[in-house]
């Protein structure tokens, strides 16, 4: 699984959306302060085409990172595949279109809204008189009131992972008619379009047991466009087949199927004909742009990327000099290599010819990257720190890294709770202040930490959270060194290379400064690939003449900043933060910026000890428990701020047994006055002032500074030619019943 990616609702229910994975006032056009909103940053990508442009039949193989433990999407373990079921198979009464808002749903909801304010809030929702369950039962009051009792929280046997918003509602009752249904609060709620979407039917609802178990493997009883067929974990794939009791717009496809397939390895799935359509990474996103312009190469074209790229000329010629040598077994080890390298090269131009049957598709997830900030102990417990930290950060560098290699638009987010195009997106970062070298230092002079301090023998830096981690120990070596990774497989900590970013407290030989890097140029030029990274980790490192021209400056050339007066230091203990970054095969782009934060925080005087850590802990046993300083992950952004974001930004407080509840505020940073801000949003039912609220709180979060919102990430799919209505969703919902191959033009 990519880390880069943390779900909101999934997260919030087990302890993701998106994709991971992860609805508004019914007269949604008209916002007054839609021109603040402003427009998506990029539109959604999928191919549009006509209904009748579609083709009757045929089966879609859509990649997801696994079967789903569950096919109920209230429960702790459910994930992206049990969503994406979710979708095709059952009631949302809302779903979000291109802007990521909530529109109606018509196949199920013909109105909704807000009847009585006083001295209740009182929401009338009239059905479709045509929506039906599978089993040929209406979908009507009984479902609201069986799904608002499992998850409203009173009943400790129904094993739920939330109970946002169902827990204000005060009874549920049949309207005028069967296809009515009365839903009274006992506390106001803005966010009462978030509810009932997907929408169970009694049957899973009902009882405890029939939540907690059977809804995990099937679901005998739907209402979309497809139904659950069959899941098979041996295979890992589960089969959606069309509904024929539906009754909105027929699907076009004939069969769903959700296939299994690591993102590692679904280039190659693509190739073989496995899959249709799948999220993938950045490099086999260039793999499969360029495939075209490589299968036109001809016969012994040199291909740049992958094994091929390994058999030069020169590489080539050894290998028969030393199978036509003397040493018959090193010739046979030669003879050996060449044909697995052959092999290799064939099996890399074969996919690459059958990936031209395939287009990427380019958008921006409705998620963000941010940089968090552990605020509970250590340096970023002081404020002035982590502004000083945030400072430091050049956010439109970031974006421009991550997002302008790959043709998409590379604005730095500037809000915490929605992304650009949303309702309650508004630019907060003014409350923190931009990039500003002088003033973080400023900052952190404040603070105490002073450039040049004497730092006590014998002291380690970098302790993190609670209690100073073994995968923190100090390493001046560079990245996946030995001396580095040997001490981390000793203490089996499961660190993949510990790294200091920052000045050394040794002096050079001669008294002599370190030699440093010019400053790098903005488009990329002048500076040899992976030197400064090198520099960074060392500062004793000489660099010998020969160099790409500018990429070094004059031997003797002192570093700018604090770095010329040695580490910034406080009470005899150097300022070094642990950056903890997951070192999986899907993280590359995470860990390049990681390497840009770092130096940025080098030139205002902050070290940064770099712990790459194994994908399966890195959230759960550093970001969830607290063991970091800095790190990097993403939250979805939601149609519903007040009620989804809470969680995430709410003050700890202490539980009853002494520890700290943290929901899923992993920064540990919050205030009574953005929890106030929040509250006061979720019980405000005039939609313009509960969204001024929502960014009033946005600005406080900015001023705290526990995370920085950084760039939003973003979305690659790679979808077979005539593929339509399927590709870089972006923000929308996608509609399932539409998906399907062009017709074959004569």
């Amino acid at each position: 699984m990519s880390h880069d990616g943390v779900g909101l609702r999934a997260v919030t229910r087990s302890v993701a959306f998106l994709t991971a994975g992860v609805l508004a006032v019914p007269a949604l056009a008209g916002c007054s302060e839609q021109d603040e909103a402003g427009k998506p940053a990029a539109g959604q990508d999928i191919a549009s085409a006509k209904r009748d442009k579609v083709a009757d039949g045929g089966t879609l193989h859509w990649a997801v990172d696994s079967v789903p433990e569950t096919l109920n999407t209230f429960q702790a373990d459910a994930d992206a595949a049990t969503s994406r079921v979710a979708g095709a198979v059952l009631p949302s009464l809302y779903r979000l279109d291109a802007s990521g808002r909530a529109q109606r749903n018509p196949d199920y909801l013909e109105a909704a809204k807000v009847v009585e304010r006083e001295p209740r809030q009182v929401v009338l929702y009239k059905l479709n008189q045509q929506a039906v369950w599978s089993d040929g039962r209406e979908i009507g009051a009984a479902d609201f009131s069986a799904q608002w009792r499992a998850l409203s929280g009173k009943d400790s046997a129904y094993w739920t992972a939330r109970n946002a918003g169902y827990d204000r509602i005060e009874k549920i009752e049949r309207g005028a008619n069967d296809l009515e249904v009365r839903v009274t609060f006992k506390k106001p709620y803005a966010d009462w379009q978030s509810l009932f979407s997907p929408l169970y039917p009694k049957d899973v609802m009902g009882t405890p047991d029939t939540f907690n178990d059977s809804a995990r493997r099937r679901l005998k009883v739907t209402a979309g466009p497809f139904a659950v067929d069959t899941v098979d974990r041996g295979s890992g794939d589960v089969t959606l087949k069309r509904n024929p009791r539906w009754w909105g717009r027929p699907a076009k496809l004939s069969e769903l199927v959700l296939r299994a397939v690591p993102r590692e390895k679904r280039a190659a799935a693509l190739a073989a004909g496995r899959l249709d359509l799948a999220e993938i990474d950045a490099s086999e996103a260039h793999r499969i742009t360029s495939a075209d312009r490589e299968a036109k190469g001809g016969k012994g074209a040199p291909l740049t990327h992958g094994p091929a790229a390994a058999l030069t000329p020169g590489r080539a010629l050894r290998s028969w000099a030393v199978a036509h040598g003397s040493d018959e077994e090193a010739a046979d080890r030669e003879t050996t290599a060449r044909k697995k390298r052959a092999k290799a090269v064939a099996k890399y131009a074969g996919q690459q010819s059958a990936l031209r049957g395939f287009v990427v598709r380019k958008s921006l997830e409705p998620a963000f990257t941010q940089l968090a900030l552990n605020g509970s102990q250590g340096p970023l417990a002081d404020e002035r720190v982590r502004r000083a930290v945030a400072r430091a950060l050049d956010r439109e560098e970031l974006a421009k890294a991550v997002l302008e290699p790959l043709g998409l638009p590379a604005e730095p987010v500037g809000s915490h709770l929605a992304l650009a195009g949303q309702h309650a997106y508004a630019d907060g970062s003014g409350a923190l202040g931009d990039q500003d070298t002088r003033e973080a230092q400023a900052l952190l002079s404040d603070a105490g930490w002073v450039a040049g301090g004497s730092v006590k023998e014998g002291k380690k830096s970098g302790k993190a959270g609670a209690e100073a981690s073994k995968e923190a120990k100090a390493s001046r070596s560079p990245k996946g060194s030995k001396s580095s990774k040997d001490a981390d497989d000793a203490d089996g900590s499961g660190d993949d290379g510990t790294y200091i970013v920052g000045g050394s407290d040794d002096k050079p030989a001669d008294d002599e400064s370190p030699t440093v890097l010019a400053p790098r140029k903005r488009d990329g030029a002048g500076g040899a690939p992976g030197v400064e990274r090198h520099l960074a980790q060392d500062g004793k490192q000489q660099l010998k003449p020969g160099g790409a021209p500018g990429a070094y400056a004059p031997r003797g050339t002192r570093a700018p900043g604090p770095a010329a007066g040695g580490p910034l230091a406080k009470n005899g203990k150097p300022l070094t933060l642990r950056f903890v970054l997951p070192s999986g095969p899907g993280s590359q782009s995470l860990r390049a910026v990681g390497d840009r934060i770092a130096r940025m925080l080098d030139r205002v005087g902050i070290r940064t000890e770099i712990s790459k850590v194994a994908d399966d802990s890195y959230f759960k046993d550093h970001i969830a428990s607290g063991q970091y300083d800095l790190a990097l992950y993403s939250w979805p952004a939601s149609a519903f701020p007040a009620t989804d974001a809470r969680p995430i930004y709410a003050k700890p407080v202490p539980a009853a047994d002494g520890s700290l509840n943290v929901e899923q505020n992993f920064t540990r940073v919050g205030t009574d006055q953005v929890d106030q801000l929040f509250d006061q949003a979720i019980a405000e039912l005039d939609a313009d002032e509960s969204r001024s609220l929502v960014r009033k709180a946005d600005a406080r979060i900015w001023a705290a500074a526990g995370s920085i919102p950084l760039y939003q990430r973003p979305q690659l799919t790679a979808s077979r030619n005539g593929l339509a209505n399927a590709g870089a969703f972006g923000f929308q919902t996608p509609v399932y019943e539409d998906m399907g191959y062009l017709k074959k033009t004569r």
